[in-house]
């Protein structure tokens, strides 16, 4: 099929940035978002331009890399990653949008490239266990109740790929870090730091200058992994409690 692509294009990051159009003639539906890309930086190589810079890695969902805001939606019009974006999604004669994450955070490093060592910043506030529990415990030596495994596991499964940030209005960061402080505040290992855990990221994540969550929704909406919105219920919890004991 043929597509016609919108792609951001800027050099780095004291340079504008604009939008510039490009056609594919030969697209197969078959092809991951990515795989469409990789074809089009084939054409720009063999015409002599300058391809296209975006972020991938293991291509298989898992690690979060490819993150890109395609047709306005944070990893396009399916709830997954841009690399398990496939072009069936799409019809012959499309015209796509492609844009870097847009929040201030993210700054953009080159073309569909931005920085997001601020989420890093946040996990190294606090998103750890420092306390020393031995050698690994024999299978439920330690009973952990159904419904906090369960909420652990699921927050666990963020890969930190700033959709939720793109996605708000706000420019919160706020899933995610509800996540990373969910994940280890629902289990007995990370008990000892809860409170501190808490606080110590919620006030790094206001530092990197991430807006504030005002509930709308839209972080969940477009999570691939399936991050429900309740878990900032978590946060807000564990933030109220560690306020009132002075954490």
């Amino acid at each position: 099929m043929r597509i016609t692509l919108k792609v951001w294009r800027q050099a780095n990051a004291a340079t504008r940035g604009r939008m510039v159009d490009y056609r594919l003639d030969d697209v197969s539906e078959d092809m991951s978002f990515l795989e469409m890309l990789d074809v089009l930086n084939e054409q720009l190589i063999g015409q002599g331009e300058e391809p296209v810079a975006f972020d991938h890695d293991c291509r298989e969902g898992i690690c979060g890399m490819c993150g890109l805001m395609i047709d306005g939606v944070a990893h396009g019009p399916e709830v997954t990653t841009v690399c398990q974006l496939h072009m069936r999604s799409f019809k012959d004669g499309d015209t796509i949008t492609v844009e870097p994450w847009r929040a201030d955070p993210f700054p953009v490093i080159k073309d569909l490239v931005v920085d997001r060592s601020a989420f890093d910043r946040i996990i190294q506030a606090g998103g750890f266990i420092s306390a020393n529990t031995g050698a690994a415990p024999d299978a439920h030596a330690t009973p952990v109740p159904k419904a906090d495994a369960d909420a652990a596991f699921e927050a666990a499964a963020c890969i930190s790929c700033g959709a939720c940030v793109a996605a708000c209005p706000n420019g919160s960061s706020m899933l995610f870090t509800a996540a990373k402080v969910t994940h280890l505040g629902k289990l007995p290992q990370g008990q000892p730091e809860r409170l501190g855990r808490v606080v110590s990221m919620v006030a790094q994540q206001d530092a990197e200058g991430f807006g504030g969550c005002t509930n709308i929704g839209e972080c969940a909406s477009v999570c691939p992994k399936g991050i429900p919105l309740d878990t900032i219920n978590q946060l807000n919890f564990d933030l109220r409690t560690a306020l009132r004991h002075g954490a």
